[in-house]
């Protein structure tokens, strides 16, 4: 059996887990999210516990088992608590602004960078002084919340010499040496 796939999913008190269908439902108080399950997978709930079963024992199946079952695990979790991504624009004059949904960016470029995000994200910028400009986002979907973060992410991405660019706060980068002069 897969080691990921077998792993019960703890549902939280407030949460429920509904198949419309071949859909999986989770709803919770920070939202509804939605997953179409396949391959046969089914799910069964018993006591605030919910399993993921496969059908058979092919390559396929066990693949999707564990798949789905984190998929689901990361529903109930975004339902319940939220997931939430936090972003740092790191490089000289770079600003970031936002009016409700949509962020507006100064990135170096020749032009302002309009972003709108989807209803179900809520963003939050920030901009202190003596620190690197920020945007926090935060969903219950945590697939629709890390493209919308690869997104804003592909605008500026961070080069390896001198650190500019878009980063998740926290995030290590390698940085490379450059020229040395001739001696």
């Amino acid at each position: 059996m897969s080691r990921i796939g077998k792993l019960p999913i703890t549902v939280p008190a407030g949460i429920t887990i509904a198949m419309d269908g071949s859909v999986c439902v989770v709803k919770g108080p920070k939202g509804e999210v939605r997953q179409e399950i396949t391959g046969g997978i089914t799910i069964s709930q018993e006591d605030g516990i919910a399993t993921v079963n496969r059908p058979d024992d092919s390559k396929q199946s066990k693949a999707l088992h564990g798949l789905y079952r984190s998929i689901i695990r990361n529903m109930v979790v975004g339902t319940s608590e939220g997931h939430k991504v936090t972003q740092e624009l790191v490089g000289v004059g770079y600003k970031v602004t936002n009016q409700g949904n949509v962020v507006d960016f100064t990135l170096g470029y020749s032009h302002r960078i309009m972003l709108r995000l989807p209803e179900e994200v809520k963003v939050t910028t920030e901009m202190v002084k003596g620190k690197s400009p920020s945007i926090t986002m935060e969903c219950a979907d945590k697939q629709l919340l890390g493209q919308c973060a690869a997104k804003i992410r592909s605008f500026r991405s961070p080069e390896p010499y001198k650190g500019k660019g878009i980063r998740f706060r926290g995030e290590v980068l390698r940085k490379k040496a450059g020229k040395t002069a001739a001696g």
